[in-house]
């Protein structure tokens, strides 16, 4: 018997909440940033009438300011979109305990088992859009169908405030005609080699090769193959199986050996944002920053420090953590390879966190920092680890390509 698995996505979730916090912005072009007064900042999110001049996610906001002036931009609120987040979550957990959040705005149900009590996949779907639009004022678009990935497909079929059913009699006339990177995990990279190989849609993919992809591309090749064929058997995890957390790190052993503090600094920098962002998604803080530098001898030496206050934040534990580089070791001295990790870990808003002193400047500017960072955080989630980057690694040779993959 095939499963039934929904695939929930608020609509312009981050604009959604912003019109619910003043409803003036319903009627007018509107768009959320990280900082409203850079016209280099990037657009989060966008409200029914800021799509129809053509704004775009992820688009800076002097492009967005192009297609439509009289824009009004607003800047984040990430606490609201947190409780909101939570409050929709708990709702599906009304109707099924397998609820797998994919990020702060979608989550995936396996609603087999409640077939009995709440009735077939259209029908859930369809009573969830309503439960949840009268309790919080938000629509969600819902795709149902027999896996994960064709579920996700269906929620991006329709949008806003729709159900849309993929399944074993209808996917082919659905989803084949897609193009490649309507596919999850097929990025713009893939989806332009995909291309070269001359396979522009879903139904292409499907109707090749899978031996052949996996040749020419790996464990990848094969993953896609079986996704475009509606092979994935994914499940759903149940929320109370998923463990909790103990510590979060990344490590990177690089291309070619680092030399001097810029490339030190390039690495521990980048393993850093990984390593935040997966704080961020698990909801913690930690109070401990360890570091371990191996050199091309394969010596390794681990150091810790503990923090004033816990964070979350790439930019502190970069800055703990190049701390303790330098205070151990030479460097101009080549290394092999860096890890950092968060330990002593806190959830966020804990009693002990708030009883930490900050000068006024100080909580502002991680504030800041947290809202710059958490909207990276969106982006990257939406469209892939490498649609956002600093400008020191556009060009980078020691090997940080899947360092965003790892540590995910």
């Amino acid at each position: 018997m095939d499963r039934t698995i929904l695939h929930c996505d608020c609509n312009s979730f981050f604009a959604s909440v912003e019109c619910l916090l003043r409803p003036e912005l319903r009627e007018v072009p509107m768009a959320v940033c990280g900082d409203p007064e850079s016209r280099h900042g990037v657009i989060l999110a966008k409200n029914e009438p800021a799509k129809k001049y053509g704004v775009r996610t992820a688009e800076t906001i002097w492009q967005a300011k192009r297609k439509c002036p009289q824009l009004v931009l607003v800047g984040t609120h990430f606490p609201q979109y947190k409780k909101l987040s939570r409050r929709i979550n708990g709702i599906y957990r009304r109707y099924t305990d397998l609820v797998e959040p994919f990020s702060i705005d979608e989550s995936w149900l396996d609603v087999t088992g409640s077939r009995e009590l709440f009735g077939g996949g259209k029908q859930i779907a369809d009573e969830l859009r309503a439960v949840i639009h009268k309790e919080t004022g938000l629509t969600v678009s819902v795709g149902v169908s027999f896996n994960k990935i064709f579920a996700k497909l269906g929620s991006d079929y329709k949008k806003p405030d729709a159900t849309t059913v993929i399944s074993r009699e209808n996917y082919r006339r659905m989803v084949f005609p897609l193009p490649t990177g309507a596919l999850m995990f097929c990025g713009k990279k893939m989806e332009q080699t995909l291309a070269g190989m001359g396979i522009h849609t879903i139904g292409g993919l499907a109707g090749g090769s899978r031996e052949f992809l996996a040749k020419r591309l790996g464990k990848a090749g094969a993953m896609l193959y079986d996704y475009a064929n509606g092979l994935d058997t994914s499940p759903v995890r149940d929320f109370r199986d998923i463990r909790e957390v103990k510590s979060v790190g990344n490590s990177v052993t690089f291309r070619r050996d680092l030399t001097g503090p810029d490339d030190i600094r390039r690495g521990i920098g980048a393993i850093c944002d990984t390593v935040a962002a997966r704080l961020r998604r698990n909801g913690v803080k930690c109070w401990v920053v360890q570091i371990g530098i191996k050199n091309p001898n394969l010596k390794t030496i681990t150091r810790q420090k503990t923090l004033r206050v816990p964070t979350h934040l790439a930019k502190e534990l970069s800055g703990a953590a190049m701390e303790l580089v330098r205070s151990c070791w030479n460097m101009n001295a080549p290394v092999r390879m860096l890890s950092v990790a968060g330990t002593g870990l806190v959830p966020e808003g804990t009693a002990g966190e708030q009883l930490c002193l900050f000068s006024v400047s100080d909580t502002a500017g991680r504030e800041k920092q947290e809202h710059l960072e958490t909207a990276l955080d969106f982006i990257r989630e939406k469209y892939g680890s490498k649609s956002v980057t600093t400008g020191g690694l556009l060009k980078e040779d020691i090997g940080l390509d899947g360092l965003h993959r790892k540590g995910e």
